[in-house]
């Protein structure tokens, strides 16, 4: 694929249990300014929407249908070896492709009631839904199968980050159009989250 920013394979084990993790995740409003590396940020996008065996991936699916797309916002020195700027997640490619380049965190921030986690965080996910894909199966339904998917890939970021020693946030309070624009998902795409990414400071308050 043209402009494909080919991303390492994931790790499929660890030395921090799943209880572990589940243990140690917390919602993270503060983050340093320090870059993540390349693997991690790639673990953390395999745990949300990654091929497994064939058609599998790592969160389950109505149908098989897979509504969501995840897109990267990656702020100056945000990712080691990687230049600031949006990026479409490809699951069956493993890699990102460039969409915009520069520093859009102030501006997503903005578009988030001015969440100034978003805004330091060296990168965040924006995870939009097309829910046509699963309404042609599901109809009526479709709405709730695409949010319990969003759930279910957010959780996997939680504990994924985690497991690395990141912290994370799930936001849900934001403009939509403004962050549909912001990420140029498309009038078909329903921003429903966006998840700040990156090194949390010592001895921060337990916030769930």
């Amino acid at each position: 694929m043209d402009g494909l920013v080919r991303l390492p394979g994931p790790k499929l084990d660890s030395d921090v249990s799943v209880e572990a993790a589940i243990f140690r995740r917390r919602s993270v409003r503060r983050f340093l300014k320090e870059e993540i590396s390349k693997e991690a940020l790639a673990q953390i996008l395999w745990a949300a929407q990654g091929v497994l065996i064939g058609e599998h991936r790592t969160v389950p699916s109505a149908g098989g249908l897979f509504p969501l797309e995840i897109w990267v916002v990656i702020g100056a020195d945000g990712v080691e070896a990687t230049g600031s700027g949006i990026y479409l997640y490809v699951p069956a490619e493993n890699g990102l492709i460039s969409r915009s380049r520069g520093d859009f965190r102030a501006a997503l921030a903005a578009a988030a009631f001015g969440q100034q986690s978003i805004a330091e965080a060296p990168v965040s996910l924006i995870i939009t839904a097309d829910y046509e894909r699963t309404k042609a199966r599901y109809r009526q339904r479709a709405e709730r199968y695409v949010h319990m998917e969003a759930g279910h890939a957010a959780q996997n970021v939680y504990l994924q980050a985690t497991a690395l020693g990141l912290g994370a946030l799930a936001v849900g309070a934001f403009d939509d159009d403004a962050v549909r624009e912001i990420s140029g998902a498309g009038e078909n795409h329903a921003p429903l989250y966006i998840i700040p990414i990156g090194s949390a400071p010592l001895n921060l308050p337990a916030v769930f």
